[in-house]
């Protein structure tokens, strides 16, 4: 029988699939279902950096590097917001997930600054959780900073947090850089354990009629999966971290697609809410009916196969690619 285990931020996983984080995990019931469903590891509800800083300091304020991002009107909602969802009881849900479920339990934190909010991941570390995942959230919409000032904070966050906890850290990121590659690659130096492709930002649309801005595409597609595929590929043999995927697995031959590009595991969130924590299980018996077929033993047999790491110049085979697939098309 195919063996499915994989290793991510090291942890030995199960198999490769991760419950990413979500309001779907935000219940110790939900994370033993998770768990039941064949998950390999889950990723918590993120909490957001303004949470910890409302509660931290009582009042709204921000780092220097925090103030381009401020938005005033959003002081009263994160004030009501923070007030509902207290810092304590995602504290308690790391205590007593870890005590339900046997897989690994991996907070999240949702940041856009290396402010005080970071002395707060000490306490998750000594609530339990197996590792912390960085969901650096940095839209480049700011005209008076550039592509440098806003990638050092990528590496000032992970630094930090560094310094305050012991347990693997993980970053997740976008692909809104002006060297993604480069910049993954200086990510992975820091001593982070894991790298998480891709982050989705909301998506935006207007009513024409209410005259209000609205928000579409809650849910990935599996049409998204091209995206974080490619990077995967390019990026997974020159890290020197683990990579996982994300955006646009909704089925088994999804996750067996990424762990050909290299990744390590991938991370499901828009595939439970249309499907069920079941579609986990669905999942995990594709791959190893796939791996029975094809008759690889273990996921260490074919991750990273359909990888660029042969590709000197990754630009050249894309471009390469780009033609013979358009040359035929008039």
């Amino acid at each position: 029988m195919a063996d499915l285990s994989t290793n991510y931020m090291g942890f030995k996983l199960k198999n490769p699939i991760i419950a990413g984080s979500s309001g779907l995990n935000k219940t110790v019931e939900n994370l033993v279902a998770l768990e039941k469903s064949g998950a390999a590891a889950i990723v918590l509800k993120s909490l957001f950096e303004e949470q910890i800083m409302h509660q931290v300091r009582s009042v709204i304020k921000y780092s220097e590097q925090a103030q381009s991002n401020r938005y005033p009107e959003a002081e009263d909602y994160i004030g009501n917001y923070t007030r509902e969802k207290d810092l304590g009881e995602y504290l308690t849900l790391i205590e007593e997930g870890k005590k339900a479920v046997s897989i690994p339990v991996i907070a999240s934190i949702n940041c856009l600054s290396s402010s005080e909010w970071i002395s707060f991941a000490k306490k998750i570390e000594t609530a339990g959780a197996d590792g912390i995942e960085l969901n650096i959230f940095i839209l480049p919409s700011d005209t008076k900073r550039d592509s440098e000032q806003n990638e050092q904070i990528y590496f000032d966050i992970v630094m930090e947090v560094m310094r305050q906890v012991s347990i693997p850290v993980a970053v997740k990121i976008s692909y809104y850089f002006s060297s993604l590659a480069k910049t993954a690659l200086k990510l992975s130096w820091t001593g982070i354990a894991g790298m998480v492709l891709f982050n989705r930002f909301f998506s935006p649309d207007i009513d024409i009629d209410k005259f209000e801005v609205t928000s579409t595409h809650v849910f990935s597609s599996p049409d998204e999966i091209a995206t974080s595929l490619r990077w995967v590929a390019m990026l997974s043999d020159k890290l020197h971290c683990d990579l996982a995927a994300s955006t646009g697995v909704h089925d088994g031959a999804g996750v067996v697609k990424q762990l050909l590009a290299g990744a390590k595991a991938v991370q499901v969130v828009s595939t439970l809410y249309k499907n069920g924590f079941e579609q986990i299980g669905k999942m995990n018996t594709f791959v190893e009916g796939w791996m029975d077929k094809h008759n690889f033993k273990t996921t260490d047999d074919f991750i990273g196969k359909l990888s660029l790491k042969a590709a000197d110049n990754a630009a050249a085979y894309e471009r390469m690619q780009f033609m013979k697939h358009f040359a035929g098309i008039e």
